[in-house]
């Protein structure tokens, strides 16, 4: 209900309500966009652009369900078409690219936001942590998931970072991906068992490099 009272109130211009939203969201969508994406920089533009284009669609907004839910599926959405523009760009140095991808270049930058949101940039998602010692445990156990998160295919990690962290249901990420809950459900359960495998080898190697 609060959700909905707030998108209704940025619909007649509140910057509090859009604060509010951008406030309560931001983290979740930028784990999930480093997630997807293991770049930093990338996962803050993605979102920035996220927010971005919430703003420039809300007259015509109808919010039909979990508003944290849509703003996840616009971030994996964006994540996804990043990541596609990067695999063509690293292309470009090929010399057995195609003529059809030679002019592509990575993709820009969102449009500032300045003055309608705050500034994203600069803060790491785990500035509420408080205490460096627990800060710098936190980044380093991010840094080895988002390692281990890399290697999986990008719709395993996709179908994993939506259900997992953004507890989204194997029926509702089905809908936003356009696939069966079975294959929702499949591309978890792989996801799971092969980041399970590089986790538990990396832990082998550094127990064997400390003994």
């Amino acid at each position: 209900m609060e959700d909905k009272l707030l998108v209704f109130k940025c619909q007649r211009g509140s910057r509090e309500a859009l604060t509010r939203i951008y406030e309560k969201y931001k983290a979740d969508l930028l784990l999930l966009a480093m997630g997807l994406l293991n770049d930093k920089t990338a996962a803050e533009d993605v979102v920035h652009d996220v927010f971005l284009s919430f703003v420039h669609h809300l007259d015509g907004f109808r919010l039909t369900g979990s508003l944290k839910s849509y703003l996840l599926t616009c971030t994996a959405n964006h994540a996804r078409n990043w990541n596609k523009a990067e695999r063509v760009r690293l292309r470009v140095g090929n010399p057995d690219a195609g003529p059809a991808i030679a002019n592509v270049s990575r993709p820009s930058r969102p449009r500032s936001v300045e003055g309608i949101l705050p500034s994203n940039r600069g803060r790491d998602v785990h500035d509420t942590v408080e205490g460096p010692l627990e800060s710098l445990v936190c980044n380093e156990q991010l840094e080895t998931l988002s390692g281990a998160l890399a290697e999986l295919p990008f719709e395993q990690r996709e179908v994993l970072l939506l259900h997992m962290q953004g507890s989204m249901t194997f029926q509702a990420i089905a809908k936003a991906r356009q696939i069966s809950p079975n294959t929702a459900k499949s591309r978890y359960r792989y996801g799971i068992d092969k980041l399970r495998s590089i986790l538990n080898g990396r832990i082998s190697k550094c127990n064997q490099q400390m003994t």
